[in-house]
Order: C-alpha cells, then structure tokens, then sequence
C-alpha cells in the first residue's frame, strides 16, 4: 500500500503558534498577568496574519500549565477575527462526551467557525485519576468519545451547535495504534511523520474514508530569531525547563524510572538521522528550508510553533510571533514551490 496521495491534493500550508501558559516559579509572574499577556499575544498573532492560536492541556503541573484549553480557545476568539482557533490537544477521555460537544461548539460560535479541534489520548496516569477515569481504556474511550460528539452535533442532541459542519477534527496521536485510529475516525492526523502517515492512511481505508482526503498538522520545535545564536543563550534555560518537566512527570505514577536531566547541550544537539532536535532556534529562511525538508510528501495543513516556552523573556515571545506569521509562510511556500515538495 502507497504511503503517498495525489498530486491533485496540494493545499497551503498555515503557520500557527501554540501556548501552555505555563508559569515555573524561578520567571513566575501574577497569573492574571500571565493570562492576560498570552491573549495580548493572540491578538498581535491575529494582526499579523498568523495561521492559527492553538492550545494545549495538562493537569496537575506545579507550574499551572493550561488545563482547561477550550475555556481558554474562547477568550482568544473573542480578542480575535481571523486565525484558526485550535487545541493541541483536548483529552475527550476526561469529559462526558456532551460537555465537550457543548464547550466545542460555543468556541466556534464565539469565533464565527474558526475552530480546530484537535483530540488525544494523554500519556499521564495521574491525570486520568484526578478525573477517575481508567487510565488503560484511554484509546477506547477516547475513539467513543469522538464518535458520540460526532453525533451529538449531526444530530441536534445539544444545542446550540458549531457553525462548521464538519468542524475539522484531528487526532493528536504518536504512535501506529492512535495513527490508525485517527483514519478510522476519519480525523486529521496531527502528527508529521512519513511511517505514521502510512498507518493513518490504512486507517482512512479501513474506515471507509477517501485516502485522497489525508491532511496532517503538527507541532514543530522551532523558535524564530533574527540571530539565533543570541537568541539560544536567552531561550535554553527555559527549554532545559519544560523538556526535563515533561520527562519527570511523564513516568509520575508509572513503576518506571526517573529519566536522567538534560542539560542545555542535550537540547541542542541534532539527530545524525536529519531528525528534529529538542528544540530548534532559527532564522525564517533556515526554517522554511528545514520543514520544507521534514514535510515533504505529507498532505501538511497546519504547522505549529511555540509561541512560548516556560515563561520565555516577552521580547523574544513578540518577535517570534512575529517572524512566524509574516515571514514564515512566504519563504515556506516559495520553497515548497522550489523543491515540488507541496505535493506528493
């Protein structure tokens, strides 16, 4: 079975930038600050013209990482008229099928039909408890989930429903079980990955859906500066931050071990495999050149950045929402065009 779709499929490829909110206390700041300063952000993302606002979900993080995205998703489409609204992602498994469909629907009535909703399993047993939920029935209730919301909007069973119809789901899944399930359910993929893609497709089949109607999202580790070598020093601190936070507490309530720290030259370093690194501070130009690299053959939609890492100084926070929504885009396309890498 090909892993590829037509070349009739080629679409544009948007540049969103996604925020946590989280608030670590060695850079913390008032927390009705720290909010307030994120939807500032998506305003100014909106202004200048970027793809898409996503946010994303934890629970139980010392540092107050978003837990509750779609309350969030409709501040930020209230303060804004044009970019995507999206959540990278919600875990459906936490809520009663109807309270999602009903949260949902208001984010795309608030924003005139500018949502994106992206949905996944979670990896965190501590949070499936805290809503006692089974952690190990997650993937199926997960796919439940999404079919009974599903329903409950091409139904009328809640009220009132979204503006879109469909409104765009993607399956925020990493490994071949959530890509296959993401097919089936006839979602987005929202993972960049050529072997996962291969699963997705198969899903699509094995649902009954058209394979020509794959499309793929993702978040991409990338930071924009003007000089990234001075921008590195500023940001690493904060990278080392998250990236040892999630490690430490994704094995929380697991029997597995703790992970060893990174430190700032673990984050640096590239794969030999041309792979993303932890995280990559770049140029515009050197970061169309190396997603365009990393997409090729994908059916990519939407493209996520960070906006934000952990309380990052709000200078670099500003321009690179900027580098990223007025910049990006054209030098991506332009090299996409290049290379015939928009299509497959």
């Amino acid at each position: 079975m090909s892993g590829k779709v037509s070349e009739t499929r080629s679409a544009p490829v948007d540049v969103g930038l996604v925020f946590d909110l989280r608030n670590p206390q060695r850079w913390h700041r008032p927390w009705a600050d720290r909010y307030a300063r994120a939807l500032e952000f998506c305003e100014e993302a909106d202004r200048r013209g970027a793809g898409g606002v996503w946010f994303t979900e934890h629970h139980l993080f010392d540092d107050g990482y978003l837990p509750q995205p779609l309350t969030f998703a409709a501040a930020a489409a209230a303060r804004t008229h044009n970019v995507r609204i999206g959540t990278a992602v919600v875990l459906p498994a936490l809520r009663k099928p109807a309270q999602l469909a009903e949260e949902a629907a208001v984010v795309d009535l608030i924003s005139g039909g500018r949502l994106e909703l992206g949905l996944g399993a979670g990896y965190r047993v501590p949070e499936y408890q805290l809503f006692d939920t089974d952690f190990g029935q997650r993937f199926r209730r997960t796919g439940a989930a999404i079919e009974e919301v599903r329903r409950l909007w091409e139904t009328g069973g809640v009220t009132p429903g979204p503006v879109q119809d469909p409104v765009p789901l993607w399956g925020g899944f990493y490994g071949p079980r959530g890509a296959r399930l993401a097919g089936r359910l006839g979602m987005g993929l929202m993972h960049i990955s050529h072997e996962m893609f291969t699963h997705y497709r198969a899903g699509l089949i094995e649902g009954g859906h058209d394979p020509e109607q794959a499309r793929v999202a993702d978040l991409v580790p990338v930071v924009l500066a003007d000089d990234p070598e001075q921008a590195w020093d500023r940001i690493v601190p904060h990278m080392v931050y998250q990236k040892n936070s999630y490690r430490r507490l994704s094995v929380e309530g697991t029997d597995r071990p703790l992970p060893p720290e990174l430190g700032p030259e673990d984050i640096r370093r590239r794969p030999d495999d041309g792979s993303w690194g932890i995280l990559e501070v770049l140029t515009p130009q050197q970061a169309a050149d190396r997603i365009a690299e990393r997409i090729a053959g994908l059916p990519v939609r939407h493209l996520i950045l960070w906006a934000d890492i952990a309380g990052m100084p709000d200078d670099l926070v500003a321009r690179n929402i900027e580098l990223a929504s007025e910049q990006l885009p054209s030098l991506l396309a332009a090299r996409l065009e290049a290379t015939g890498a928009a299509r497959v």
